[in-house]
């Protein structure tokens, strides 16, 4: 038996047991990439789960939003209930980067606000994987961009056991060093309380409070109490406490630091000054020595990342470490020298443009800043990783789309295909209507609102698909004054909030989601049976053969599902996508036909995407 133990009310059909097979055979004969390519609502991720199981080594999904992350970490997690599953985003509600505007001589301070839970599943993540082997974390593109280095995180977690002879005042200066705040009140995550020789501490990855008691100098007990009801939870022989923050650095490493960021200030403001950049060699002086100061004083600032260079150690260019290197950390090499842990890219058509493009416009944001001094040129080097730079802290590696980009297809050792769902259901018929009806004076408004009636007639669920994020908070509110139960959903929906919309919209309390983006890959939501996509015919990345293949592919999960584009003229995005469905649906009633299947829904329970703990 392995490490990852599958558990699932499925079997594997005869055509899934034969996709397993081929990909498992891909991983042991050392291919380094493969692709899936599997059909929506085809158990791609059971699929994966399967080849998951066979083989000893971490995982790491990738997917290309937080939504489809959750949903992700969510089949994994009851896939696998006895292994170590998590969830890893970046942890910004809001985020309004830093930057420089030289045209208007504008400087937009860097704002962001933290959501404490996404916080608190990273730090699961990233100890979970120092700590274990039965690993799998499901992340968003984030997993690129610095983090800081691992060895510093574990090197600075305070292990505590017991037995283990300490001191009071030691174990609170130690969680003083890596960033723990003291306090009198109510407890929260990074915070400790002190009451007599016992010690409350609630670490950055857990809501429990670790109950520590000395006596004589000793760890007397260690347990896990509830912060609510504070009932015991666990007795424990030992405890791992990580640092508060991922960026954490010994007192020399800050030393050093300080040193080389007051040479590089040095040569910076010579520069300026040569240059007669008076304004530009002031801001960045008193910008910088402030910084200094705060390093000194506590060992962090805000904006600590920029410092990321000098703070690890490294020189000028090298790469940050990122979730990958934890992996590396975690998994070492594999016999042909690769990081030894399995990477799948989930919906890879497009996932891989954003890894692609994430260094790009990092760089063009921090040259401005800069060059006008408000940073330190090292500034640089806290950034995500190239392309090039990913594929090297990647070892084998299966792509997962239904439609598979150029990279996947030109160097993938095998492609996959997986075009036969479980459940015998196949591609939804599409129908393609009107924009306008001059005939009969209606548009697709009229058209919609006539479909969206006969689906809450039935208590079925529809998808509506639009050009624009206004456009969709439009709908919604006209669509609510016809009397339909609906929301909207797009980028700017908060991250956990995503997460509860598909949940209440699966339960039933709404029967309409509209939306632009994020209405396309992965969404794994049976009870739809109407697509429809507005303006279908503007053609563009919205409504291209492959955009509109993903969408369309959300009606794919119901025995009723179907498909309306929304269309003045046929385009080729459309003539092509309805020519791969039409593909895809003989080979599938084919099959239905010779093997005597009656298609059926897929039946799934509503459950919260991410259990809050």
């Amino acid at each position: 038996m392995g490490i990852f133990k599958l558990k699932s009310d499925f079997q594997s059909t005869p055509a899934q047991q034969e996709v397993i097979l081929k990909l498992a055979h891909g991983i042991k004969k050392g291919y380094r990439f493969q692709t899936l390519l599997g059909v929506t609502g085809s158990g791609k991720t059971f699929t994966m789960a399967n080849v998951i199981a066979l083989f000893d080594k971490p995982i790491l999904v990738i997917a290309p939003n937080k939504t489809l992350a959750a949903q992700l970490f969510h089949e994994y997690k009851n896939f696998f209930p006895e292994n170590s599953v998590n969830y890893f985003v970046s942890y910004y509600d809001y985020y309004q980067p830093e930057a420089y505007l030289p045209i208007t001589d504008t400087y937009i301070e860097k704002e962001a606000m933290i959501n404490e839970e996404i916080d608190k599943l990273r730090h699961k993540a990233t100890s979970a994987l120092l700590t274990r082997k039965d690993v799998i974390i499901v992340a968003s593109v984030s997993c690129i961009y610095n983090l800081g280095l691992p060895t510093n995180y574990l090197t600075n977690a305070i292990y505590l056991e017991t037995g283990k002879p300490i001191t009071r005042g030691d174990l609170i200066r130690q969680l003083v060093k890596i960033q723990y705040t003291r306090t009198q009140g109510a407890l929260k995550r990074g915070n400790f309380r002190v009451r007599g020789d016992v010690l409350e501490i609630i670490p950055p990855n857990s809501e429990n409070i670790v109950w520590i008691e000395i006596k004589e100098q000793k760890i007397n007990q260690i347990m896990t109490l509830d912060p609510l009801s504070r009932k015991i939870k666990d007795k424990k022989q030992d405890v791992l406490i990580f640092p508060v923050k991922h960026f954490i650095s010994s007192e020399p490493q800050i030393e050093q630091a300080i040193n080389n960021i007051k040479k590089e200030l040095s040569e910076r403001l010579t520069y300026f000054k040569r240059k007669k950049l008076f304004v530009e060699a002031e801001r960045l002086e008193r910008r910088t020595l402030y910084d200094i100061e705060m390093l000194r004083t506590i060992g962090y600032c805000y904006g600590i990342e920029n410092y990321s260079r000098h703070l690890s150690g490294k020189l000028a260019g090298e790469p940050p470490d990122t979730l990958l290197s934890y992996f590396a950390s975690a998994a070492g090499v594999d016999k042909n020298s690769l990081p030894n842990f399995l990477t799948i890219i989930d919906e890879s058509h497009i996932t891989i443009p954003q890894l692609e493009g994430m260094y790009w416009g990092d760089k063009s944001r921090k040259e401005s800043l800069i060059e006008y001094g408000w940073r330190l040129p090292s500034a640089l080097d806290n950034r995500p990783l190239k392309w090039e730079e990913f594929l090297e802290r990647i070892g084998q590696t299966v792509f997962t789309s239904a439609t598979p980009g150029r990279f996947e297809i030109e160097n993938s050792s095998q492609i996959v295909e997986q075009v036969i769902r479980p459940t015998g259901i196949v591609d939804p018929p599409i129908e393609v209507r009107p924009v306008f009806d001059p005939s009969t004076n209606t548009n697709q408004i009229d058209n919609l609102v006539d479909e969206l009636k006969a689906v809450v007639a039935k208590k079925e669920r529809a998808l509506v698909n639009t050009l624009t994020k206004r456009m969709a908070e439009d709908l919604t509110e006209f669509l609510k004054r016809q009397g339909f139960k609906c929301h909207f959903m797009h980028s700017e929906t908060k991250t956990l909030e995503r997460t509860k919309l598909l949940t209440d919209f699966r339960a039933g309390k709404f029967d309409i989601l509209v939306g632009v983006n994020l209405l396309r890959e992965g969404l794994d939501l049976p009870e739809v049976t109407l697509v429809a996509i507005l303006d279908a015919d503007r053609e563009g990345f919205l409504r291209s053969e492959t955009s509109l293949i993903q969408t369309m592919g959300r009606a794919s999960r119901n025995v009723s599902g179907k498909v309306i584009l929304y269309a003045n003229e046929v385009t080729d995005s459309i003539k092509k996508a309805i020519s791969e469905v039409e593909r895809r649906r003989k080979i599938q009633l084919a099959y239905n036909k010779k093997y005597h299947i009656n298609p059926q829904t897929i039946k799934k329970k509503v459950e919260t995407l991410i259990p809050l703990d």
